[in-house]
C-alpha cells in the first residue's frame, strides 16, 4: 500500500501547498480534509492543481466548497470576504464546479473516517457513510441546484430516527461541515468558534463526547483553526490555519500513532484572525470616547453650577455682611 498523508484545510493558498506537496513523496496518496478554497489569494489555481493531481488525491468537501457550489447555482449570494470570482469567472467554471459537487463528504479506508468538521456522538462510521452517501447523490443529480437551495439553516439541530429527508440531509451536512461544538445527546451549538478551552458542562468537542460511537476508528478532519493541530490515539484535526498565517500541516497516516510524521509548511498570513475583532475593539473604543465625552460634558456642567452656586453663595454672603454692617452702624448712631 502506498503512503498516505492527511492534509488540513488548503483555503486557495496555493504557494503554500506546492511548498509541502514539495517535502512529500511524489508516489504518494493525499487526503485532502475540505475547504480546498476560499479566502486565501489563488482558489482557481489549489482547485486546479488539486484536480491535475488526479487519483492520487482523495477530497472530502468543506463548508466553503459547498458555499462555492450555492453561490454558482445562483440560491446563496456571495459573501465579503469570498475569494471565488476566479472560480466563477473561469473558462472551465463547468468542468470545475462539476468537479466539487462530485466529491464525497465522508471517506472511510483503512481504519481511519475522514471528514471536514464532526460527526455525531450517535453515528458510528458505517452510518456516517450512508448519511454522506445520501447527500453525495443529491449532489451529483440533475436537481443539484434546487436540492441546495433547500440545504442551509441551522435546523434541526439534532439527531433522532424520525427526521424527513431533507431535515436528515441538511443535518448530515451541518454535522459534516460545520460543527465543533455539541452536547452529550447530539445537539449541535453553532455559535461557539473559539478552541476547545471554550467547553462548557453542557457543550464538548464533538471529540470528547462520553460514548462517540466512531471512537473506535480513527477520525481525521480539519474546519477548527482555533483548536489547532490535535494528534492523538485515534483523533487527527489538521487545521492548523494555513490562511490565517499559521502553517499548512500533513500528517502520514499509519496504524499505530508511532508510525506517523509530521510535515508542517509555515504560512503568510493572508488574512487576519483578529480582524473583527478589531472591528468590535473600534466600536467599544468609539462607545468609550463618547461615554467620557459625555462624563466630561457632564462633569463640566456641574462645574459650571458649581461655580454659579459658589460665586451666589458668596453674593449672599456679602449682602448678609453688607446688611449687618448697615444694621450696626444704625444702632451705633442711636447709641450716640
Amino acid at each position: 500500500m502506498r503512503d498516505i498523508y492527511a492534509i488540513g484545510d488548503l483555503q486557495g493558498c496555493q504557494t503554500s501547498f506546492e511548498q509541502l506537496l514539495a517535502r512529500l513523496p511524489q508516489d504518494a496518496d493525499l487526503w485532502l480534509a475540505g475547504d480546498l478554497i476560499n479566502r486565501g489569494p489563488r482558489s482557481l489555481d489549489t482547485l486546479r492543481q488539486v484536480m491535475a493531481l488526479g487519483e492520487r488525491v482523495t477530497a472530502v468537501l468543506g463548508n466553503h466548497d459547498l458555499h462555492l457550489l450555492a453561490v454558482a447555482a445562483g440560491v446563496r449570494q456571495a459573501h465579503g470576504s469570498d475569494t471565488l470570482d476566479d472560480i466563477l469567472n473561469a473558462p472551465d467554471r463547468d468542468a470545475l464546479i462539476d468537479w466539487v459537487r462530485r466529491q464525497p463528504l465522508a471517506h472511510f479506508a483503512h481504519g481511519h473516517l475522514m471528514v471536514h468538521a464532526g460527526v455525531l456522538p450517535q453515528w458510528d462510521a458505517e452510518q456516517v457513510v450512508a448519511l454522506a452517501r445520501d447527500v453525495e447523490t443529491q449532489l451529483r443529480s440533475p436537481d443539484w441546484k434546487a436540492f441546495l437551495s433547500r440545504m442551509f439553516g441551522n435546523q434541526p439541530d439534532q439527531w433522532h430516527e424520525g427526521l424527513s429527508d431533507e431535515d436528515r440531509r441538511r443535518l448530515t451536512i451541518n454535522a459534516l461541515t460545520r460543527m465543533r461544538f455539541c452536547s452529550a445527546d447530539g445537539r449541535i451549538d453553532f455559535k461557539i468558534k473559539e478552541g476547545a478551552d471554550a467547553a462548557t458542562d453542557a457543550l464538548k468537542p464533538w471529540f470528547d463526547v462520553p460514548g462517540r460511537r466512531t471512537a473506535d476508528v480513527t477520525m481525521v478532519f480539519g474546519h477548527w483553526s482555533a483548536l489547532g493541530l490535535v494528534m492523538r490515539d485515534k483523533v487527527l484535526g489538521l487545521d492548523t490555519g494555513c490562511v490565517w498565517g499559521g502553517k499548512l500541516t500533513a500528517v502520514k497516516l499509519a496504524a499505530s500513532p508511532a508510525g506517523r510524521q509530521l510535515i508542517q509548511i509555515d504560512c503568510p498570513q493572508i488574512r487576519d484572525p483578529l480582524a473583527s475583532g478589531d472591528k468590535k475593539r473600534s466600536k467599544m473604543k468609539t462607545a468609550d470616547k463618547a461615554e467620557d465625552a459625555l462624563k466630561a460634558a457632564k462633569a463640566e456642567k456641574l462645574d459650571k453650577f458649581g461655580k454659579a452656586a459658589r460665586k451666589l453663595e458668596k453674593l449672599e454672603k456679602a449682602a448678609k455682611a453688607d446688611k449687618s454692617d448697615k444694621s450696626d452702624r444704625g444702632a451705633k448712631r442711636k447709641g450716640e
